[in-house]
């Protein structure tokens, strides 16, 4: 039965992407954008996103509340859309801020650690970096469940093959100390639940978080750069790297230090990040 419904799943994930992919990049994030917000909100899942900006931030009226699911299921079915045209959007409708603390790393023979979040379009990260200032990083994620659905995302995430993956297991893991002792940059987001992990406040409550990024940077002597992405209108971002962490002093207070800038980046626009995830734990 899972074997049947992974391959109904990738179905349609691949007759929506190849429509997609006609598609010109705005049409494609409009078109996703208004799938789901028409259907996200309506779904079980929207009830745990509810919880979960209600308990980071319970001055907010639950208008607002309904307005910013409403707006995560937009940006979320956008960058679903946007998948087919990440080298696109990567090359010219991304604007970089901030790239001297990776050009300045580079220039010192020393690998970076670009650390974010799944805001806006977390994906074009990686294809802006590597089309404007031609650095190829290694790109750190979760693998979805259904490995059909996962072979094409990370079809599209690489670039078609172009930037190396590196998906969160063992033999990932591997490879990503590979990397980073070879003097390679990486890119990752950290704002996902680790059980494994060290538990570090995060709006408020403890939320279990993995410390692999701040280790191997202290170890390897990489610059650990914070990044996020903002959504402009349809297709358009702008991504900006801010000053690098310093990672003297112990891992929860460097790791400390990062999610206070998740938080802030989060607060400031929160219909752009997932909301769906359990990041404190289990969410009834």
């Amino acid at each position: 039965m899972k074997q049947l419904r992974y391959a109904l799943e990738a179905f349609v994930l691949i007759v929506f992407y190849g429509l997609c992919d006609l598609l010109p990049a705005s049409m494609a994030s409009n078109m996703g954008g208004w799938i789901g917000r028409t259907v996200g909100p309506r779904l079980a899942a929207s009830r745990k996103a509810r919880t979960n900006i209600h308990e980071s931030m319970p001055e907010i009226p639950d208008s607002d509340i309904d307005k910013y699911v409403a707006g995560m299921w937009d940006n979320l079915g956008r960058v679903i859309a946007e998948y087919p045209h990440l080298a696109e959007i990567g090359k010219s409708r991304v604007t970089l801020n901030g790239t001297d603390h990776i050009k300045q790393s580079i220039a010192q023979n020393k690998p970076v650690i670009l650390f974010g979040a799944h805001l806006a379009n977390w994906e074009v990260m990686a294809p802006a970096v590597y089309s404007q200032l031609g650095i190829k990083l290694g790109l750190v994620y979760r693998a979805p469940n259904n490995p059909l659905s996962d072979k094409l995302l990370d079809y599209a995430r690489s670039l078609h093959g172009q930037l190396k993956t590196l998906p969160k297991s063992k033999t990932g893991t591997r490879q990503l100390v590979q990397s980073i002792k070879n003097g390679e940059s990486i890119g990752i987001l950290i704002d996902q639940k680790y059980n494994e992990g060290i538990p570090v406040n995060f709006f408020g409550r403890p939320a279990m978080t993995s410390p692999a990024f701040v280790q191997l940077a202290r170890k390897y002597q990489a610059t650990l750069i914070p990044f996020h992405c903002v959504r402009h209108k349809d297709c358009e971002f702008t991504i900006t790297f801010e000053e690098p962490l310093n990672t003297d002093g112990a891992d929860h207070a460097v790791i400390s230090n990062a999610h206070e800038r998740l938080e802030s980046w989060i607060a400031s626009r929160p219909g752009e990040w997932m909301w769906l995830h359990r990041r404190w734990g289990k969410v009834d």
